[in-house]
């Protein structure tokens, strides 16, 4: 039933580009409305879905988020300063913005709410269920894993039924082996922070996600990946401007 519903819902009208911030978008309809995904950069993410502003680790170093809509909801993956930009926050709040972090996220922010992993939550209608995200082989020079254990978080976000997966900063992890019916994912690829290429692509076949967005893979190059998953026809890899 479900593979039905994804051919009747889950459909892409392609990229546009956002007359008011001049980043690439692209749109998937879904059983609601149109969810429109507009690409920042690197972690920075910007979903519009039934008149709300859902803002993913806006970093006001990649743009200027005063001629931005101002945010319904901001979730943080974790504390690191391409993540957690409590001026880009500041900015994009208003009275009803409803903002979540994860437990590393300090100072925190007026307002904000925690999120651990393993919590769900609805806000402003959309579900968010929050999961790991951490480092196991890549590590600091004392031997810490750049992104501990407990400290960042990955979200799926449920939009009438499209579930889009944002990892966070992660390798592939045990974790990922429990996601299901994942249609749009992003996944971290840049060293030595995240993962691999060969990581990713690994990550991707056991998430099985529809449409596929390499992200925050800074110099390494998008397209190993796409040559990686080439004879996985069931998962659609999208590059866009997020390195």
């Amino acid at each position: 039933m479900r593979k039905k519903l994804f051919f009747i819902f889950f459909m892409v009208t392609g990229i546009v580009v956002t007359g008011q911030t001049g980043f690439e978008s692209d749109v998937f309809k879904t059983a609601a409305s149109d969810l429109q995904i507009t690409f920042i950069g690197h972690g920075s993410l910007l979903f519009n879905f039934s008149n709300l502003h859902i803002y993913i680790d806006p970093d006001g170093r990649l743009a200027d988020f005063s001629r931005f809509p101002k945010a319904d909801l901001i979730l943080i993956t974790h504390q690191h300063g391409d993540h957690f930009d409590p001026a880009a926050i500041k900015t994009l709040s208003q009275d009803s913005t409803q903002l979540f972090v994860s437990p590393a996220c300090q100072p925190l922010p007026a307002a904000a709410h925690i999120l651990k992993n393993g919590d769900t939550i609805q806000a402003k209608g959309v579900a968010v269920a929050v999961v790991p995200a951490y480092n196991i082989i890549h590590r600091r020079a004392n031997g810490l894993p750049f992104h501990p254990r407990g400290e960042g978080n990955g979200y799926i976000l449920t939009f009438a039924g499209l579930r889009v997966y944002v990892a966070g900063d992660t390798e592939n992890i045990p974790e990922m082996n429990g996601l299901r019916d994942i249609d749009v994912a992003f996944l971290p690829m840049n060293l030595p922070y995240t993962m691999t290429p060969e990581m990713t692509a690994k990550a991707a076949q056991t998430i099985k996600p529809r449409v596929l967005y390499p992200y925050h893979f800074s110099d390494t190059d998008p397209q190993k990946l796409v040559s990686l998953l080439k004879d996985d026809p069931a998962i659609e890899v999208r590059i866009r401007k997020l390195n």
